[in-house]
């Protein structure tokens, strides 16, 4: 039991660190799983992987539940509202991935959960960040409003002059369900849904700091509805947990808690200088060398 729990501990880490940061959480995990194989049953490892995001999701909880908490005595009235209208957005964004999840959600485990389409997306989506930074920061540039800072660095106020909605308090009911739209393309695995979020955000309007706090209220609703559905469907197969597979719950839930509180916190301190960039660049390198292993392995080099 107790080497389970470490392995349990260490996906916890990688979700933790890969939930938030735009390079697909569930695609590392698939690849983790192909070295690190946890003694469980193939229902229960389906079901873990997706309930170990609510460890993840908590950590927003924590973090900005000052923000999302509509009952607060220390807001005004005016504040209180803004708070219900900001969970209004993050409902309807969650619309259509509610929707595509529902009805493709078993087809596409069963077809595109893989290392070579991991591999395919993460290179895809990395190539997209670079290409919608350098746009970004051409844009930045031609506003030239302050100097530009190292080489993916970006100056708040010619942000502002590119980015319509610079707060996540600003995105109206079309800029959610656009953004919404693009969460269902996480839906295949190595896309990253907080990556699929924030693009469609920024192609959306909002800056990197708007697209990003709502990527994480986005999640909310979407980890939770999906991790209990997961749960569910274990559960009336008539499937029961042993207490290996309950400890190995339990570590991976608490450890990606632990380190998202960490993730989100360097995330959201970082792009206020940067860009996405660099995550693009290492989505395309991790691409790349699971691509080769993944085709090493199919010739049957090792």
């Amino acid at each position: 039991m107790i080497i389970e729990v470490l392995k349990a501990l260490f996906l916890g880490f990688v979700e933790g660190i890969t939930e938030w940061l735009p390079i697909s959480s569930t695609g590392h995990m698939i690849l983790v799983d192909e070295f690190l194989k946890l003694n469980v049953s193939e229902q229960f490892l389906a079901m873990f992987l997706v309930v170990i995001q609510i460890g993840a999701i908590m950590a927003v909880i924590i973090l900005y539940f000052t923000k999302l908490n509509p009952f607060s005595r220390k807001k005004t009235a005016a504040q209180r509202k803004g708070t219900w209208r900001l969970w209004g957005m993050v409902l309807i964004g969650c619309i259509p991935a509610a929707i595509i999840g529902v009805l493709f959600d078993d087809w596409v485990h069963d077809h595109f959960y893989n290392g070579i389409v991991v591999a395919s997306m993460l290179i895809v989506y990395g190539i997209i960040f670079i290409i919608m930074e350098r746009r970004n920061r051409r844009l930045e540039a031609q506003a030239a409003i302050t100097p530009v800072r190292g080489k993916h660095a970006r100056p708040d106020a010619a942000e502002s002059s590119i980015f319509r909605t610079t707060t996540v308090d600003d995105i109206d009911i079309p800029t959610a369900l656009k953004i919404g739209a693009f969460q269902c393309l996480a839906i295949i695995p190595g896309t990253s849904r907080s990556g699929a979020t924030i693009i469609g955000g920024m192609l959306s309007g909002c800056s990197r700091v708007a697209a990003t706090e709502f990527t994480f209220f986005l999640a909310i609703p979407i980890m939770f509805g999906w991790g209990i559905v997961k749960v569910i469907k274990f559960l009336a197969a008539g499937l029961v947990m042993s207490q290996t597979e309950i400890a190995v719950l339990v570590a991976g839930v608490l450890c990606a808690f632990v380190v998202s509180v960490l993730s989100i916190k360097f995330l959201m301190g970082y792009i206020k200088k940067n860009d996405f960039t660099a995550f693009g660049w290492y989505r395309i390198v991790v691409g790349i060398i699971v691509l080769g292993y993944f085709g090493a392995k199919g010739m049957g080099l090792f």
